[in-house]
Protein backbone atom coordinates (compact mmCIF):
# COMPACT_ATOMS: atom_id res chain seq x y z
CA UNK A 1 0.00 0.00 0.00
CA UNK A 2 1.27 3.44 -0.87
CA UNK A 3 0.74 6.55 1.21
CA UNK A 4 1.92 9.97 0.17
CA UNK A 5 2.05 12.74 2.74
CA UNK A 6 3.97 15.91 3.21
CA UNK A 7 5.76 17.37 6.21
CA UNK A 8 6.49 21.05 6.61
CA UNK A 9 8.34 22.68 9.45
CA UNK A 10 5.07 23.83 11.05
CA UNK A 11 3.88 20.22 11.35
CA UNK A 12 6.62 18.51 13.36
CA UNK A 13 5.74 15.05 14.55
CA UNK A 14 7.49 12.64 16.84
CA UNK A 15 9.02 9.56 15.26
CA UNK A 16 7.63 6.15 16.04
CA UNK A 17 9.88 3.92 18.10
CA UNK A 18 9.21 1.03 15.77
CA UNK A 19 7.19 -2.13 16.06
CA UNK A 20 8.80 -3.40 19.23
CA UNK A 21 8.11 -1.75 22.55
CA UNK A 22 11.10 -1.55 24.90
CA UNK A 23 9.23 -3.50 27.57
CA UNK A 24 8.82 -6.41 25.18
CA UNK A 25 12.42 -6.70 24.10
CA UNK A 26 13.16 -9.51 26.54
CA UNK A 27 10.84 -11.78 24.57
CA UNK A 28 12.74 -11.38 21.30
CA UNK A 29 16.35 -11.71 22.39
CA UNK A 30 17.09 -14.49 19.93
CA UNK A 31 15.97 -15.90 16.61
CA UNK A 32 15.45 -12.58 14.85
CA UNK A 33 14.87 -13.01 11.15
CA UNK A 34 15.81 -10.26 8.71
CA UNK A 35 13.94 -9.71 5.47
CA UNK A 36 16.21 -8.47 2.71
CA UNK A 37 15.78 -7.13 -0.80
CA UNK A 38 18.38 -8.56 -3.18
CA UNK A 39 19.11 -7.49 -6.73
CA UNK A 40 18.38 -10.60 -8.79
CA UNK A 41 19.60 -9.45 -12.21
CA UNK A 42 21.00 -6.34 -13.91
CA UNK A 43 18.51 -3.59 -14.68
CA UNK A 44 17.41 -3.09 -18.26
CA UNK A 45 15.42 0.08 -18.80
CA UNK A 46 13.10 1.00 -15.95
CA UNK A 47 13.65 -1.27 -12.91
CA UNK A 48 10.97 -3.94 -12.48
CA UNK A 49 9.79 -6.14 -9.63
CA UNK A 50 11.35 -9.16 -11.38
CA UNK A 51 14.76 -7.53 -10.96
CA UNK A 52 14.52 -8.14 -7.20
CA UNK A 53 13.79 -10.89 -4.74
CA UNK A 54 13.02 -10.83 -1.03
CA UNK A 55 14.78 -13.38 1.17
CA UNK A 56 14.53 -14.10 4.87
CA UNK A 57 17.62 -14.90 6.92
CA UNK A 58 18.07 -15.53 10.62
CA UNK A 59 20.62 -13.18 12.11
CA UNK A 60 23.70 -14.74 13.72
CA UNK A 61 24.43 -14.28 17.39
CA UNK A 62 25.82 -10.89 18.29
CA UNK A 63 29.46 -10.51 19.20
CA UNK A 64 30.73 -8.20 21.91
CA UNK A 65 30.55 -4.62 20.68
CA UNK A 66 27.67 -5.28 18.27
CA UNK A 67 24.00 -4.38 18.26
CA UNK A 68 20.88 -5.27 16.29
CA UNK A 69 18.98 -2.47 14.59
CA UNK A 70 15.40 -2.62 13.33
CA UNK A 71 14.59 -0.44 10.32
CA UNK A 72 12.16 2.45 10.73
CA UNK A 73 12.73 4.47 7.56
CA UNK A 74 14.67 3.42 4.46
CA UNK A 75 15.86 5.51 1.54
CA UNK A 76 15.72 4.86 -2.18
CA UNK A 77 18.00 6.92 -4.42
CA UNK A 78 18.29 7.35 -8.22
CA UNK A 79 22.03 6.62 -8.35
CA UNK A 80 21.33 2.97 -7.52
CA UNK A 81 20.04 2.58 -11.08
CA UNK A 82 23.45 3.32 -12.61
CA UNK A 83 24.61 -0.25 -13.17
CA UNK A 84 28.06 0.82 -14.38
CA UNK A 85 28.92 2.16 -10.92
CA UNK A 86 29.04 -1.38 -9.56
CA UNK A 87 27.16 -0.35 -6.41
CA UNK A 88 24.29 -2.74 -7.08
CA UNK A 89 25.50 -6.33 -7.53
CA UNK A 90 23.22 -9.19 -8.66
CA UNK A 91 22.64 -11.64 -5.82
CA UNK A 92 23.63 -9.11 -3.19
CA UNK A 93 21.72 -6.88 -0.78
CA UNK A 94 20.44 -3.62 -2.25
CA UNK A 95 22.50 -0.85 -0.63
CA UNK A 96 21.26 2.31 1.03
CA UNK A 97 20.85 4.22 4.25
CA UNK A 98 18.19 3.75 6.86
CA UNK A 99 17.02 5.16 10.14
CA UNK A 100 16.80 2.30 12.61
CA UNK A 101 16.15 1.60 16.27
CA UNK A 102 18.54 -0.46 18.41
CA UNK A 103 16.55 -3.41 19.77
CA UNK A 104 19.38 -5.53 21.20
CA UNK A 105 22.89 -4.53 22.15
CA UNK A 106 26.20 -5.90 23.37
CA UNK A 107 27.85 -2.55 22.71
CA UNK A 108 28.87 -0.04 25.35
CA UNK A 109 28.25 2.78 22.86
CA UNK A 110 24.75 1.87 21.69
CA UNK A 111 21.85 1.16 24.02
CA UNK A 112 18.46 -0.39 23.40
CA UNK A 113 16.16 2.38 22.23
CA UNK A 114 18.83 4.46 20.49
CA UNK A 115 17.83 5.68 17.04
CA UNK A 116 20.65 5.58 14.51
CA UNK A 117 21.47 6.34 10.89
CA UNK A 118 23.44 3.64 9.13
CA UNK A 119 24.31 2.10 5.77
CA UNK A 120 22.29 -1.04 6.47
CA UNK A 121 20.83 -1.47 2.99
CA UNK A 122 17.35 -2.74 2.15
CA UNK A 123 17.07 -4.96 5.21
CA UNK A 124 14.48 -5.06 7.97
CA UNK A 125 17.08 -5.91 10.65
CA UNK A 126 20.84 -5.57 10.75
CA UNK A 127 23.81 -6.40 12.96
CA UNK A 128 26.38 -3.63 13.29
CA UNK A 129 29.57 -2.91 15.17
CA UNK A 130 28.89 0.82 14.92
CA UNK A 131 31.07 1.51 11.88
CA UNK A 132 29.68 4.40 9.83
CA UNK A 133 26.74 4.69 12.20
CA UNK A 134 25.49 7.96 13.67
CA UNK A 135 23.18 8.44 16.64
CA UNK A 136 20.21 10.69 16.06
CA UNK A 137 19.02 13.22 18.61
CA UNK A 138 15.78 11.92 20.06
CA UNK A 139 15.06 15.30 21.65
CA UNK A 140 14.97 17.14 18.33
CA UNK A 141 11.55 18.40 17.19
CA UNK A 142 12.51 17.50 13.61
CA UNK A 143 11.38 13.99 12.52
CA UNK A 144 14.10 11.36 12.25
CA UNK A 145 13.10 10.60 8.65
CA UNK A 146 14.80 13.86 7.65
CA UNK A 147 18.16 12.15 8.27
CA UNK A 148 17.53 10.49 4.90
CA UNK A 149 16.55 13.73 3.18
CA UNK A 150 16.93 17.38 4.04
CA UNK A 151 19.25 16.58 6.97
CA UNK A 152 20.95 13.70 5.17
CA UNK A 153 22.85 13.05 1.96
CA UNK A 154 20.42 15.00 -0.32
CA UNK A 155 20.50 18.03 1.97
CA UNK A 156 24.29 17.89 2.19
CA UNK A 157 24.48 17.65 -1.60
CA UNK A 158 22.41 20.83 -1.89
CA UNK A 159 24.31 22.70 0.84
CA UNK A 160 27.83 21.95 -0.39
CA UNK A 161 26.80 21.99 -4.04
CA UNK A 162 25.82 25.61 -3.62
CA UNK A 163 28.65 26.65 -1.32
CA UNK A 164 31.59 24.88 -2.95
CA UNK A 165 30.57 24.18 -6.54
CA UNK A 166 28.08 26.87 -7.57
CA UNK A 167 29.79 29.54 -5.46
CA UNK A 168 27.32 32.43 -5.76
CA UNK A 169 29.33 35.63 -5.97
CA UNK A 170 26.73 38.39 -5.79
CA UNK A 171 23.03 38.98 -5.30
CA UNK A 172 20.77 39.00 -8.31
CA UNK A 173 22.60 36.31 -10.26
CA UNK A 174 20.36 33.83 -12.06
CA UNK A 175 20.28 30.30 -10.65
CA UNK A 176 18.59 27.59 -12.70
CA UNK A 177 17.84 24.12 -11.34
CA UNK A 178 16.00 21.20 -12.95
CA UNK A 179 14.22 18.36 -11.13
CA UNK A 180 13.58 21.30 -8.85
CA UNK A 181 10.87 19.67 -6.74
CA UNK A 182 13.07 16.71 -5.85
CA UNK A 183 15.02 15.97 -2.68
CA UNK A 184 18.05 18.00 -3.76
CA UNK A 185 16.54 20.54 -6.15
CA UNK A 186 13.92 21.84 -3.74
CA UNK A 187 16.52 22.44 -1.04
CA UNK A 188 19.24 24.04 -3.15
CA UNK A 189 16.68 26.35 -4.75
CA UNK A 190 15.72 27.67 -1.33
CA UNK A 191 19.34 28.02 -0.24
CA UNK A 192 20.16 29.94 -3.44
CA UNK A 193 17.20 32.23 -2.80
CA UNK A 194 18.48 32.91 0.72
CA UNK A 195 21.76 34.00 -0.92
CA UNK A 196 19.85 36.63 -2.89
CA UNK A 197 19.86 34.86 -6.26
CA UNK A 198 17.05 34.85 -8.80
CA UNK A 199 15.91 31.22 -8.77
CA UNK A 200 14.33 29.49 -11.76
CA UNK A 201 13.08 25.93 -11.37
CA UNK A 202 11.84 23.28 -13.81
CA UNK A 203 9.70 20.33 -12.74
CA UNK A 204 7.28 17.85 -14.30
CA UNK A 205 3.79 18.64 -13.01
CA UNK A 206 1.56 21.60 -12.19
CA UNK A 207 1.42 20.45 -8.56
CA UNK A 208 5.20 20.65 -8.36
CA UNK A 209 5.18 24.12 -9.90
CA UNK A 210 2.79 25.34 -7.22
CA UNK A 211 5.06 23.81 -4.59
CA UNK A 212 8.12 25.58 -5.99
CA UNK A 213 6.29 28.88 -5.93
CA UNK A 214 5.36 28.28 -2.30
CA UNK A 215 9.07 27.82 -1.55
CA UNK A 216 9.86 31.25 -2.96
CA UNK A 217 11.19 30.32 -6.42
CA UNK A 218 11.04 33.41 -8.61
CA UNK A 219 9.97 31.49 -11.71
CA UNK A 220 8.86 27.86 -12.13
CA UNK A 221 8.01 25.96 -15.31
CA UNK A 222 6.38 22.64 -16.06
CA UNK A 223 8.80 21.36 -18.70
CA UNK A 224 6.16 18.94 -19.99
CA UNK A 225 3.69 21.65 -20.97
CA UNK A 226 5.78 24.66 -22.02
CA UNK A 227 6.07 25.12 -25.80
CA UNK A 228 9.85 25.49 -25.73
CA UNK A 229 12.47 24.88 -23.06
CA UNK A 230 14.86 27.22 -24.84
CA UNK A 231 12.26 30.00 -24.96
CA UNK A 232 11.43 29.57 -21.26
CA UNK A 233 15.09 29.95 -20.32
CA UNK A 234 15.47 33.05 -22.48
CA UNK A 235 12.31 34.51 -20.96
CA UNK A 236 13.42 33.99 -17.35
CA UNK A 237 17.14 34.63 -17.91
CA UNK A 238 17.33 37.32 -20.63
CA UNK A 239 20.96 38.06 -19.74
CA UNK A 240 21.96 34.42 -19.52
CA UNK A 241 22.16 31.75 -16.82
CA UNK A 242 24.85 32.54 -14.27
CA UNK A 243 24.64 29.25 -12.36
CA UNK A 244 23.09 25.97 -13.52
CA UNK A 245 22.56 23.06 -11.13
CA UNK A 246 21.88 20.02 -13.28
CA UNK A 247 20.09 16.92 -12.00
CA UNK A 248 18.78 15.76 -15.37
CA UNK A 249 21.47 15.80 -18.09
CA UNK A 250 20.69 14.85 -21.68
CA UNK A 251 18.77 17.30 -23.84
CA UNK A 252 18.13 19.59 -20.90
CA UNK A 253 21.84 20.12 -20.36
CA UNK A 254 22.35 20.63 -24.09
CA UNK A 255 19.65 23.32 -24.12
CA UNK A 256 21.02 25.26 -21.16
CA UNK A 257 24.74 25.31 -22.01
CA UNK A 258 24.43 27.68 -25.01
CA UNK A 259 22.45 30.07 -22.81
CA UNK A 260 24.98 30.27 -20.01
CA UNK A 261 26.51 33.64 -19.17
CA UNK A 262 30.23 34.02 -19.93
CA UNK A 263 32.30 32.53 -17.06
CA UNK A 264 29.14 30.92 -15.68
CA UNK A 265 29.20 27.86 -13.45
CA UNK A 266 27.60 24.46 -14.01
CA UNK A 267 27.27 21.89 -11.22
CA UNK A 268 26.66 18.33 -12.42
CA UNK A 269 24.74 16.56 -9.66
CA UNK A 270 22.95 13.89 -11.67
CA UNK A 271 21.61 12.86 -15.08
CA UNK A 272 18.37 11.08 -14.24
CA UNK A 273 17.05 11.45 -17.79
CA UNK A 274 19.72 8.98 -18.91
CA UNK A 275 19.65 6.35 -16.16
CA UNK A 276 17.07 4.14 -17.88
CA UNK A 277 18.13 5.00 -21.42
CA UNK A 278 19.41 1.87 -23.15
CA UNK A 279 19.87 3.60 -26.51
CA UNK A 280 23.39 4.00 -27.84
CA UNK A 281 22.42 6.98 -29.99
CA UNK A 282 25.10 9.66 -29.77
CA UNK A 283 24.41 13.38 -29.78
CA UNK A 284 26.28 15.61 -32.20
CA UNK A 285 25.92 18.58 -29.85
CA UNK A 286 29.28 20.35 -29.46
CA UNK A 287 29.13 20.87 -25.72
CA UNK A 288 32.88 21.27 -25.30
CA UNK A 289 32.90 24.07 -27.85
CA UNK A 290 30.36 26.06 -25.86
CA UNK A 291 32.18 25.39 -22.59
CA UNK A 292 35.43 26.67 -24.05
CA UNK A 293 34.11 29.74 -25.82
CA UNK A 294 31.99 30.81 -22.85
CA UNK A 295 34.80 29.91 -20.43
CA UNK A 296 32.39 27.97 -18.25
CA UNK A 297 33.35 26.23 -15.06
CA UNK A 298 31.73 22.77 -15.17
CA UNK A 299 32.19 20.44 -12.23
CA UNK A 300 30.63 17.14 -11.30
CA UNK A 301 30.56 16.29 -7.61
CA UNK A 302 29.17 14.00 -4.91
CA UNK A 303 27.70 15.09 -1.61
CA UNK A 304 29.63 12.26 0.06
CA UNK A 305 32.85 14.19 -0.58
CA UNK A 306 31.99 16.58 2.22
CA UNK A 307 31.04 14.07 4.93
CA UNK A 308 33.50 15.52 7.45
CA UNK A 309 31.56 18.78 7.31
CA UNK A 310 28.05 17.34 7.32
CA UNK A 311 27.45 18.08 11.03
CA UNK A 312 28.13 21.78 10.42
CA UNK A 313 25.69 21.87 7.51
CA UNK A 314 22.98 19.97 9.36
CA UNK A 315 23.24 22.18 12.41
CA UNK A 316 22.75 25.27 10.26
CA UNK A 317 20.00 23.74 8.15
CA UNK A 318 18.23 22.31 11.19
CA UNK A 319 18.07 25.79 12.67
CA UNK A 320 16.76 27.12 9.35
CA UNK A 321 13.97 24.54 9.49
CA UNK A 322 13.01 25.49 13.03
CA UNK A 323 13.13 29.18 12.11
CA UNK A 324 10.82 28.61 9.15
CA UNK A 325 13.43 29.61 6.57
CA UNK A 326 13.84 26.18 5.01
CA UNK A 327 10.94 23.89 4.11
CA UNK A 328 10.83 20.30 2.93
CA UNK A 329 8.41 17.62 1.85
CA UNK A 330 8.55 13.85 1.82
CA UNK A 331 6.81 11.22 -0.27
CA UNK A 332 6.36 8.22 2.01
CA UNK A 333 5.65 4.64 0.97
CA UNK A 334 4.22 2.38 3.66
CA UNK A 335 5.69 -1.02 4.40
CA UNK A 336 8.92 -2.91 3.71
CA UNK A 337 7.32 -4.66 0.73
CA UNK A 338 6.95 -1.30 -1.04
CA UNK A 339 10.71 -0.78 -1.53
CA UNK A 340 10.58 -1.64 -5.24
CA UNK A 341 7.56 0.60 -5.86
CA UNK A 342 9.29 3.46 -4.08
CA UNK A 343 12.48 2.96 -6.10
CA UNK A 344 10.66 2.84 -9.45
CA UNK A 345 8.69 5.96 -8.53
CA UNK A 346 11.91 7.99 -8.57
CA UNK A 347 11.85 7.86 -12.36
CA UNK A 348 8.32 9.20 -12.70
CA UNK A 349 7.05 12.74 -12.15
CA UNK A 350 4.77 11.87 -9.24
CA UNK A 351 6.99 12.45 -6.23
CA UNK A 352 7.74 15.67 -4.40
CA UNK A 353 10.74 16.01 -2.14
CA UNK A 354 12.50 12.99 -0.65
CA UNK A 355 11.12 9.49 -1.21
CA UNK A 356 11.35 7.28 1.88
CA UNK A 357 9.83 3.97 2.96
CA UNK A 358 8.28 3.75 6.42
CA UNK A 359 8.49 0.23 7.84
Amino acid sequence: MRLIYTQHISFFSSVSCGKLETTKLATVMSGIKARKWLNKKPFQGLPKRDDFEIVEEELPAMKDGEFIAEAQFLTVDPYLRITALGIVVPGKLMPGSQVAKVIQSKSKDYSVGDVVLGEFGWSSHSISDGSKVFKLDSSSPIPHSTALGVLGMPGATAYFGLRDICQPTKEGQTFLVNAAAGAVGSIIGQLAKLKGMKVIGFAGSDEKIEYLKSLGFDVAYNYKTIPSLEAAIKESCPNGVDVFFDNVGGKFLETVIPQMSPTGRVAICGSISQYNNESETKSDFNILGYIQMKQLKVQAFLGWNFMDEWPVAFKEMGQMIQDGKLKYRETVFEGFDSMCDAFVSLFSSNNIGKVVVKV
